[in-house]
């Protein structure tokens, strides 16, 4: 393991973190608020990634420094990402802080406050412009602005980029992230001006617009979306949802005029497909159980509301989905593991794995059917390798196994098993709101320090796909040969 060069990438990461924290000091200094607790973040972080970044190393970089560099960075740069709301005052630990901090950079957009309309206007932009940064990735960012990382760009961004595969667009690593970065930055702009057009003030079209890029969630309202009584403005952020759950590579094929390729993707028919399924089962659940929405359209604007919330991992809340009938929730407790597409800024299992295993199951029954039939796994067109349908079966496993062992810790807190369980999966599937007390009107701050830092490292585990953190973890990771 080439420590100092890990150490260096670390550093120059923290770096851009520190340059990032200028954005909300500008904003705390704009509305006449105390600056202190950015000016001591920024300080600290230019010490600490200063130190890192200019130590001497070797350029020897490969997949396991970079899977080890992933899961060190994503740890630390939590960690002095909670640091302004410590400094803040607002909240009641570091554990808290660290919380909120992970929940932001992972876009999950789980809250220990159960009110946020109190706090500064620089920390509430500072909350979801973390979704923002984590949502394409902090590592993708920091090769778009540092391309002389060289080589080593391609392990960082394998080991960061959400989905089983991850490719290049264009020949340069960098220059893909500068690619990604700019359909990013357009759509959020869009969204932006369309929320400003529903009469939402600029502030809030702005941080919600961050919330909804980055697939977070945090909201600026304690009612969150709902607050704001606005059907023009839940339509438009439906739509935003939606379309930040599609790979982002097919919007660099509609770029270069290949749609054809775009509606020919399986992933992306899938995702249609459960997106529409659930909209219309949800819709008909309310609507025929009666008593909940005045009207046929007001129910369907809520079911796709929170359906596109939950498949793209989100976590907004239009309604309190909590007291809606059980098949409902239920279904929605299912599109919590599915998630969003491979390669966008959702999180969860993603669609794309979930067909392959469907498709695996599919040939399992045909070879039984047909023992002396020849039967492969295609998605795309393409066949699937053996060693890719088997990391994907090993990493549902994984992530199945590490729910399991997470919710078996959280329940020590003796809460109910609708809290527990779906606390734990909204934190590993990067979501937010579960059900009962931490429901879309609800909050984590009833947990304990132990559960607080354990639903933390399942967002962070979640949104980096486990292998980062697990090799972080790993004693032959830590070897120097």
């Amino acid at each position: 393991m080439n420590f100092r060069l890990v150490f260096k990438v670390t550093g120059k990461t923290l770096l851009v973190e520190a340059f990032c924290l200028l954005l909300p000091l500008a904003v705390t200094l704009f509305y006449g608020e105390d600056p202190t607790p950015f000016l001591y973040t920024i300080a600290a972080i230019f010490v600490v990634g200063g130190a890192l970044s200019f130590l001497p190393a070797s350029d020897h970089f490969f997949a396991r420094e970079g899977f080890f560099s992933v899961g060190l960075i994503w740890v630390l740069v939590s960690a002095f990402g909670a640091l302004p709301f410590f400094f803040s005052g607002y909240f009641p630990s570091y554990v808290d802080c660290f919380f909120e901090a992970a929940s932001g950079f992972t876009t999950t957009g789980a809250s220990i406050l159960p009110a946020v309309e109190g706090l500064p206007m620089g920390v509430l932009f500072w909350r979801s412009f973390t979704h923002w940064l984590g949502g394409m990735g902090v590592l993708i960012l920091t090769i778009a602005l540092l391309p002389s990382l060289g080589s080593r760009t391609l392990h960082l961004m394998k080991a960061e980029s959400p989905g089983p595969v991850v490719s290049k667009l264009v020949p340069k690593t960098s220059q893909s992230s500068k690619i990604l970065y700019g359909i990013y930055c357009a759509l959020t702009l869009i969204q932006i001006i369309c929320l400003k057009l529903t009469g939402m003030p600029w502030f809030d079209s702005v941080v919600n617009s961050f919330a909804t890029a980055g697939t977070g969630g945090f909201s600026v309202k304690n009612a969150s979306i709902g607050a704001y009584g606005s059907p023009a403005a839940e339509i438009i952020i439906t739509i935003f949802m939606l379309l930040f759950s599609v790979n982002f590579a097919l919007y660099f094929l509609l770029l270069c005029g290949k749609v054809r390729q775009v509606f020919q993707s399986d992933e992306f028919r899938f995702f249609l497909f459960i997106v529409a399924g659930s909209i219309l089962l949800i819709t008909l659940n309310l609507w025929l159980t009666g008593g909940y929405y005045a009207t046929l359209g007001e129910t369907v604007r809520h079911a796709s509301f929170q359906v596109g919330t939950i498949i793209s991992t989100t976590g907004f809340a239009s309604t309190n989905f909590d007291l809606w009938p059980e098949f409902s929730r239920i279904l929605l407790v299912l599109l919590m593991f599915v998630g969003a597409c491979a390669g966008s800024t959702g999180g969860a299992l993603k669609c794309s794995r979930v067909l392959v295993l469907l498709k695996c199951v599919r040939r399992e029954v045909r070879q039984v059917v047909h023992p002396r039939s020849v039967n492969v796994v295609k998605l795309d067109g393409k066949v699937v390798p053996e060693e890719t349908l088997r990391s994907i079966l090993l990493f549902f496993f994984a992530y199945m196994f590490i729910t399991a062992a997470s919710t078996l810790v959280v329940a020590l807190d003796n809460f109910s098993f609708g809290t527990t369980l779906t606390a734990v999966v909204a934190c590993i599937g990067n979501i937010g709101p579960g059900l009962e007390l931490v429901g879309p009107m609800g909050n984590y701050a009833g947990f304990s320090c132990l559960s607080k830092i354990v639903l933390s490292m399942c967002m962070i585990v979640g949104r980096l796909e486990l292998l980062p953190i697990l090799v972080l973890f790993s004693r032959n990771a830590w070897k120097r040969s």
